[in-house]
């Protein structure tokens, strides 16, 4: 099922209908373009800011920014305007571009001058969507919780975190939410080449793998984001957000493959291998995303009523409709 057709059969779960209007930065991406689609299905005016043109709905207001690396004059933009949903931002740079500051023009600046001139034309809300990386590094041995002090360990998750306390220090009225990694229809990054694993018809090597990790389904991260719009108790707040309940790489793999009609097809080769293999490959950041442990606390959320839109595994079969040209 397309991406439009779920917001359309399941809108209700996101929120009352509004005439609010909502500025998404970011809003050709990943995340952006189903967050556009179901603003408009719940109801909202939808201003969309993006670096180059990109086909909307006609109702769609689409802002081009050529260059968020650049000071961007953000005022008219933001006018009429009630409502920042602050999607847009740097994940991955080149040796070079990381050297020179990227990360902090596109993740700090950015979203500091996005802030204040939200906090001049005097907007009801700012909901800044950063990162777990903010929090902790690629992997942690402990439960990661809102309240722990954060320990970024790169240059995206100390940009990350310096944008959090730049928003603070506007004194709008901000929400920070930190996703962890973000499933969905034509995943990118370290998830995407996992789906490619799942559909391939290779044996998986990784039965002995029994670290867990949390991740997040983009529909989950789209509820979230309604859920903090419509209560005023998340003003002020910063939120973990992740499915409930984390997985081992075997328990994702069995899932990926189960709807596909497949049996997991694991078989246990030495981790150490795995390793060598990957470096060998050149792939061996990808190491520390598939054998640590990354599991954080989504508690805050829940005990202010919050409930994932969709289990995990429903999200995974979303995924594979969209690999296989169903959506």
């Amino acid at each position: 099922m397309a991406a439009s057709e779920i917001y359309a059969s399941r809108g209700k779960r996101y929120g009352d209908v509004t005439t609010k209007r909502v500025l998404v930065t970011g809003a050709s991406g990943f995340v952006g373009r189903p967050l556009v689609a179901a603003l408009l299905q719940a109801g909202y005016a939808v201003r969309a800011a993006t670096r180059r043109p990109v086909s909307f709905p006609s109702s769609v207001d689409v802002v081009i920014v050529p260059d968020f690396k650049t000071t961007v004059d953000w005022e008219p933009i933001l006018r009429g305007v009630d409502v920042v949903i602050h999607l847009a931002g740097l994940a991955h740079a080149d040796s070079r571009a990381a050297a020179f500051g990227a990360f902090d023009q596109v993740n700090l600046l950015t979203t500091l001058n996005l802030a204040r001139a939200a906090k001049d034309v005097g907007l009801d809300r700012f909901i800044f969507i950063s990162s777990v990386r903010a929090q902790i590094g690629a992997s942690s041995t402990q439960l990661v919780r809102e309240q722990d002090e954060p320990h970024p360990t790169d240059d995206y998750g100390r940009s990350k975190l310096a944008a959090e306390l730049a928003v603070r220090s506007t004194g709008l009225p901000f929400t920070i939410l930190r996703p962890v990694a973000i499933y969905g229809p034509h995943p990118k990054g370290n998830i995407k080449t996992l789906v490619r694993l799942a559909t391939s018809p290779l044996l998986l090597p990784f039965k002995g793998f029994n670290n867990r990790r949390s991740l997040l389904g983009i529909d989950n991260l789209i509820a979230t984001i309604f859920f903090v719009l419509n209560n005023q108790s998340t003003v002020g707040e910063k939120f973990l957000v992740a499915d409930p309940v984390p997985f081992t790489l075997p328990d994702l793999f069995t899932m990926l493959r189960k709807a596909q009609g497949r049996k997991p097809g694991m078989v246990y080769v030495p981790p150490i291998i795995i390793r060598l293999a990957l470096w060998l490959s050149g792939q061996s950041r990808l190491w520390k995303h598939i054998s640590g442990n990354l599991v954080v606390n989504t508690g805050k959320l829940e005990s202010l009523g919050w409930r994932p839109a969709v289990e995990t595994y429903e999200g995974l079969r979303s995924v594979l409709a969209a690999e296989n040209g169903e959506g």
